[in-house]
């Protein structure tokens, strides 16, 4: 993100992989924002030891509970978030928590299928739309200028899975439940695109590659460092012509 002013950030799903990974990048940023709020469902557990270092360390790191399934826990983490920033706004809203877990056509069950878009497509859309009076409060008192850069900003975390126009074989890439549930979550994408652009806010989904985490396996290319150094290079120079679109994590566009 050199180069840009996000103000504020939340990051969802980060106590772990690329989540955990996006919020070390950023505090490490040359200016890093005022307030950075990870989230996580059990902040006091095991899983979120490293970031309770981190923000041992680095006061402008806030470490808040959120469970995506649980409308309570949303309302309640943006209702602790608009204390911390004191009607400053929001600038940067990554949706990253989501959930992977293997299916086939032949495997696939109704349950599977509910209980994959409740997390990778409800919980977004729910973690939005309780976070957006602090989108346009932003954008009304931008810190960053400019018609892209510094703009308040949703992010979605998708798939080059999701796409139609340059689909991988579901030989290599069996998750039918997970690959339908991000195709769905570009076309919220899209939807916020068209609904928050008038409100000076920008809508972007994002493919990070197949990188090694929990949910890509150690199989996976892409080392998780340099998945997230591309994604905040491609957020520094994020414009207009990306909004409402699915690009990847070196900045390109991936077809529909």
């Amino acid at each position: 993100m050199s180069g840009c002013n996000f103000c504020s950030v939340l990051v969802t799903g980060a106590n772990r992989g690329i989540g955990l990974e996006l919020v070390k990048q950023i505090l490490g940023q040359p200016k890093p924002p005022q307030k950075l709020f990870a989230t996580c469902r059990d902040p006091q557990g095991s899983g979120a030891q490293e970031l309770k270092k981190l923000a041992s360390k680095h006061p402008n790191l806030v470490v808040l509970q959120l469970e995506s399934t649980d409308e309570a826990s949303i309302k309640a983490a943006a209702k602790e978030a608009e204390t911390y920033l004191a009607g400053k706004g929001l600038t940067l809203l990554i949706n990253n928590a989501g959930i992977m877990p293997p299916s086939t056509l032949e495997s696939v069950t109704q349950d599977d299928m509910l209980s994959v878009y409740h997390t990778n497509v409800v919980g977004p859309m729910m973690i939005t739309k309780a976070f957006l009076p602090m989108l346009i409060e932003a954008a009304k008192k931008t810190c960053g200028k400019g018609q892209g850069c510094g703009k308040p900003t949703i992010v979605n975390f998708s798939t080059i899975g999701s796409s139609i126009g340059n689909a991988p074989h579901m030989g290599t890439f069996p998750v039918i439940a997970y690959r339908c549930s991000k195709r769905a979550l570009n076309m919220l994408t899209q939807c916020q695109a068209l609904e928050y652009k008038d409100k000076g806010i920008l809508c972007v989904a994002i493919h990070p590659g197949w990188v090694k985490t929990e949910l890509g396996t150690d199989k996976a290319a892409l080392e998780v460092e340099e998945s997230v150094a591309g994604i905040l290079r491609v957020l520094s120079h994020l414009s207009e012509e990306q909004n409402g679109r699915l690009v990847d994590w070196e900045g390109k566009i991936v077809p529909w």
